[in-house]
């Protein structure tokens, strides 16, 4: 059979876009910048269209003031390129765990007219691939009535799930651009590698490991060198695993879901990591819902998720969503792996973060600011990591928790938090 795509202009592919559809937009290094630009060119015959998208990057221009009529921006996990049209009347929020995303495409609660994605080119069978970023994007394809694809030559095949063929795809871009890019290795802290130690050493040898995003799960690859055996299995896959699988310290052999394989959901990292992944047998991107599932996750035994967090109380309960009332990020996967870690076989789920913002602000807290959005109830929590060291509640009662966050606050910090706990409790700790 003939396989060969029919490529169209920016301009045409973007024309089936009508007023009020819904349309998906790929998210992190998948962003399809190209149509999201030529939206913004076509705004003046637009009027109601709502963009649905986990993680943006780079230059999101319809989400600039100036085009409030023509597109209102309705995320399911809000990045930096979209945070200020969130705050606005030009979008909104929609909290929902990660793994229940495709549930919203596939049921039609968030019907999709169109999905805008980026892929891999086709191979000799007509098949693209959805590169570094399957996630909800599978679902969305699946689910929406048109798709357009951006092709770029530059996006990795991976293996998995991300498989779309070029029947599938209604218009189909030819457009090469760089990827967009983080590096997380830069930002670590010496703070950061303090915690990455700790957090270390609750680690154990066959352990199989979720990493959130940010500089502290980056901070811990990077002190498992001495480790052994240890599996992947997670929503998003950093640099910090490449050395680690190379040097046979991952090795995946001890999982109970996917055995051999480190799974995933996404990557997003340097062009070391995309250059990686591409056409790597060893590394399963699969569907959101497959990877977040946590009747999955628990079928790893020695399940690790370790996550990161806004903000916590002295009871236990976690902010990793919002600064206050203002919508910063999403709940995204961190249920989904906490509940799941906590449910395997000598699991440990862990919240790390710093005792103290980079301006000063303590994060171990007497209470969540006023409109923070508890993500990881106190029912659920088991390990706290600072650069102080281990705060381990499960088990804890409201006082005890106390008393064990405050030993890993900043030093600073502690006399105010004893005497809030004071008055709390009415008792001393």
């Amino acid at each position: 059979m003939n396989f060969q795509p029919k490529y169209v202009s920016v301009e045409e592919a973007v024309s089936i876009v009508q007023s009020g559809n819904r349309v998906f937009s790929h998210g992190s290094a998948c962003t399809p910048t190209v149509l999201l630009d030529e939206l913004a060119r076509q705004a003046h015959r637009l009027k109601n269209v709502e963009i649905v998208s986990i993680t943006q990057q780079g230059n999101v221009e319809i989400a600039k003031p100036v085009y409030k009529d023509s597109f209102f921006i309705n995320s399911l996990f809000v990045s930096t390129p979209v945070r200020e049209a969130v705050a606005s009347e030009r979008g909104d929020y929609v909290p929902i765990f990660l793994s229940e995303i495709p549930i919203l495409f596939k049921n039609n609660i968030l019907e999709l007219d169109v999905a805008m994605v980026t892929v891999s080119p086709p191979d000799k069978h007509g098949y693209c691939t959805l590169g570094t970023s399957i996630d909800i994007a599978r679902a969305a394809v699946d689910s929406a009535k048109k798709v357009i694809a951006v092709v770029n030559p530059k996006m990795p095949k991976t293996h998995g799930d991300g498989m779309i063929h070029i029947s599938r795809i209604d218009k189909m871009v030819w457009y090469e651009q760089d990827l967009y890019t983080v590096n997380y290795a830069e930002k670590v802290t010496d703070i950061e590698l303090q915690i990455g130690k700790n957090v270390a050493e609750l680690i154990d040898d066959r352990a199989t490991l979720q990493m959130g995003i940010g500089t502290i799960p980056d901070s811990v690859l990077k002190c498992l060198h001495n480790h052994k055996d240890l599996g992947i299995h997670t929503e998003m896959l950093s640099d910090g695993v490449i050395d680690l699988i190379l040097n046979d310290v991952i090795t995946n052999k001890h999982k109970g879901y996917h055995v051999n394989r480190s799974v995933t959901g996404f990557c997003f990292g340097t062009r070391r990591l995309y250059d990686f992944v591409n056409e790597n047998p060893s590394l399963s991107f699969l569907d959101i819902q497959t990877v977040n599932n946590p009747m999955n996750i628990m079928k790893n035994k020695k399940m690790t998720a370790i996550n990161s967090a806004i903000e916590i109380d002295i009871t236990g309960q976690v902010c990793a969503d919002s600064i206050g009332s203002v919508q910063y990020s999403g709940i995204g996967g961190q249920m989904d792996f906490m509940r799941g870690a906590a449910l395997s076989e000598d699991g440990k789920p862990i919240i790390a973060l710093t005792s103290r913002t980079k301006k000063g602000v303590p994060r171990i807290v007497p209470f969540l600011k006023e409109g923070a959005g508890v993500v990881t109830t106190r029912g659920h929590m088991h390990y706290v990591v600072t650069e102080y060291g281990v705060a381990y509640l499960y088990g804890k009662n409201l006082r005890q928790r106390a008393k064990e966050l405050i030993n890993i606050a900043h030093p600073d910090d502690r006399e105010e938090l004893e005497r809030q706990a004071f008055e709390r409790f009415k008792t001393s700790l």
